[in-house]
């Protein structure tokens, strides 16, 4: 059968938890989580020196923005740009540490047209440095159909993503399908550049499932789509069947993608997948997901829905930074697609004996628990 579907429909139902709070996995970290490595993780300061605590770090990093984004550094630059409540907009920030992205000035580089195509929702950027020209990858819905998501792409020549006059639009990414499509980022592996998505399939009975394919450029695909990702197991379908927000990071020689599931209330949680970095990553049968979601609700650390994450790595260069949303409660008014309070999170990540990564529990970015 052909599925329609809009995103009200894919975020609107009852509230609920994803499992029990507590951790699904009795794996635990071999990197010890000393507090001035974590210091200094974030603000790039001297451990023990004044004003380098994880406490000096505002907890949430940047209010009401959801499905955050933060580059690795570039030329001693943070980039921060995430969904902003009114989804009528990109915009763009920048600070030399992650600390400083909370007061850094924000800067709008691009606004919905008022009429046509892109002009309704505007959702998920992510902001990729590639070939010493900036992208900023979105998903945007018509102004007649405003959840008629398809996913689009700007490009800037200029050396600072927040100088507005740069950025030119170079398009939709055109896929196998003109269905709904969003979540749209893209990494570098083995000489070879691709794209890592969430769109709804027709003929799937799911809301939404991931897909790679290579590109030709940071717009076009070239090879076809390869589903690698459905959403099948219990957290996974959690008032809608959704796999989506998927990012990389390439570690011990594997090739991980975390993605979000479920509704995006307080039953939102995170999944993983993994390939063998010498692995022909555009086979289906090269990735395997953990059985288990690696990052849910917590009520001890009252964060609810964590998820849409990326990656970015600390002023250390080494340490590795996980970057999510969450709410500070859990029953939320209307549908939970209009509530604002989606706030931006950081929290060191760190690594399991086994080589995997260890996401622990949303602790909102006040520490390591």
């Amino acid at each position: 059968m052909t599925l329609r579907i809009n995103r009200r429909a894919l975020l609107h139902g009852s509230l609920g938890i994803v499992g029990a709070a507590a951790l699904t996995t009795n794996e635990r970290p071999t990197l010890s989580d000393t507090t001035k490595a974590d210091e200094r993780t974030l603000t790039g300061g001297t451990a023990g020196s004044a004003g380098t605590t994880w406490a000096a770090v505002a907890s949430p990093l940047i209010s009401r923005r959801a499905d955050p984004f933060i580059t690795r550094p570039v030329a001693g630059m943070y980039y921060f740009t995430g969904s902003v409540p009114e989804y009528d907009r990109l915009v763009v920030r920048g600070a030399t540490t992650i600390a400083g992205l909370t007061a850094a000035t924000e800067t709008v580089i691009w606004r919905r047209p008022a009429s046509g195509k892109m002009g309704g929702h505007i959702w998920a950027p992510e902001l990729h440095r590639i070939d010493n020209k900036w992208y900023i990858y979105f998903a945007a819905g018509d102004k007649d159909d405003v959840f008629r998501i398809r996913m689009y792409v700007l490009e800037s020549a200029l050396a600072d993503p927040r100088d507005p006059a740069g950025w030119v639009l170079r398009g939709q990414i055109v896929t196998e399908w003109d269905s709904f499509a969003l979540d749209s980022t893209t990494f570098a592996h083995k000489n070879r550049r691709y794209l890592v998505w969430a769109q709804s399939e027709p003929e799937i009975a799911v809301n939404s499932s991931l897909y790679i394919a290579e590109l030709s450029n940071p717009w076009t695909l070239k090879t076809k789509p390869v589903r690698i990702a459905t959403p099948t197991r219990s957290w996974e379908i959690q008032g809608y069947r959704v796999n989506e927000g998927p990012a990389v990071l390439v570690r011990n020689g594997k090739v991980f993608i975390s993605f979000s599931a479920s509704a995006t209330d307080a039953r939102y949680c995170m999944g993983l997948l993994s390939a063998d970095a010498n692995a022909d990553l555009l086979r289906n049968a090269s990735w395997t997901k953990k059985a288990d979601p690696v990052f849910v609700t917590n009520e001890q650390t009252q964060q609810y829905g964590p998820g849409h994450n990326s990656f970015t790595v600390g002023a250390d260069g080494v340490t590795d930074v996980l970057v999510y949303h969450a709410r500070d409660y859990r029953d939320i008014t209307g549908d939970p697609l209009y509530d604002p309070n989606r706030h931006t999170r950081v929290q060191r990540l760190t690594w399991n004996a086994d080589g995997t990564p260890y996401f622990g529990v949303p602790s909102g970015g006040a520490g390591p628990i």
